[in-house]
């Protein structure tokens, strides 16, 4: 699983063409609404290169149900945003017991695979809910890893309010949306979206999902989303299945774990 991981993504970085060196300016901003506008200078991407990937680590915890218990994971991951790609790879253990997965996205095509010790296939998800699920991550990704690459001619805005607005994205024949929320400050602090799916790999529901945060810091001179929970609002309550802890994040990076 690690070295199709790292063959995916070794395979991209060849294929990519050598990142701009231009810097993103306001007048790049200038079709954006305001808060995100706003968004983007406190994260502190305005006169920096303009973004063609990211590169991130994080940890936390995760679980299938309410009824079991949280397993401890790591993942890295990789994401290119000229003709979308995403490499997520993560680890986990839950009674000593090592499980393994690996998200794909390209060519507007997602799969997942989770394995027990590295050896048991126990999900294997595909198809167009999985597709149109992955495309809701990818946005995700972008809002809260990358805000510097919100300036996509792939994302149309609608402003809300003084503190929301609509980024709806489109890559090839998908397309998907979600609302953001703004704190006064102008960071990020919600994304939620009704486009994605939960699965376990044989059935697909579709559900509102969101992602609030809950901690901000500053990673080399960016200020991001440090840690949120990731929720799938389920008709008998919220259901939280994932916290998030950034733990290294690097941009236009040029080899694996460059």
């Amino acid at each position: 699983m690690k070295k199709k991981y790292l063959n995916e993504v070794a395979s991209r970085l060849r294929h990519e063409k050598r990142h701009s060196t231009a810097i993103l300016t306001e007048n790049d901003m200038q079709h954006l609404p305001e808060p995100v506008k706003k968004y983007i200078r406190q994260a502190g991407f305005v006169g920096k290169e303009k973004i063609s990937n990211v590169f991130l680590k994080a940890s936390g915890q995760i679980r299938s149900s309410e009824k079991s218990g949280w397993m401890q994971f790591t993942s890295e991951q990789y994401n290119f945003f000229e003709n979308p790609f995403r490499a997520f790879y993560i680890r986990a253990v839950k009674m000593g017991v090592p499980a393994v997965g690996l998200h794909l996205y390209k060519n507007e095509t997602a799969t997942m695979v989770i394995k027990l010790l590295n050896l048991f296939t126990v999900v294997d998800a595909k198809g167009p809910e999985m597709n149109q699920a992955e495309t809701v991550t990818v946005l995700n990704d972008m809002c809260f890893m990358a805000p510097g690459s919100l300036i996509s001619k792939n994302i149309t805005w609608e402003t809300m309010d003084a503190s929301q607005v609509k980024a709806t994205f489109t890559n090839g024949q998908i397309t998907v949306s979600a609302i953001l929320t703004f704190d006064e400050e102008g960071k990020l602090m919600n994304f939620l979206s009704f486009d994605r799916f939960d699965t376990d790999g044989k059935t697909y529901t579709n559900l509102p999902w969101e992602t609030p945060v809950t901690e901000y810091r500053t990673v080399n001179g960016y200020r991001l989303p440090s840690k949120a929970d990731v929720i799938y609002k389920r008709p008998e309550g919220d259901f939280c299945y994932l916290e998030f802890r950034l733990e290294e994040i690097k941009y236009n990076v040029k080899n694996n774990h460059d």
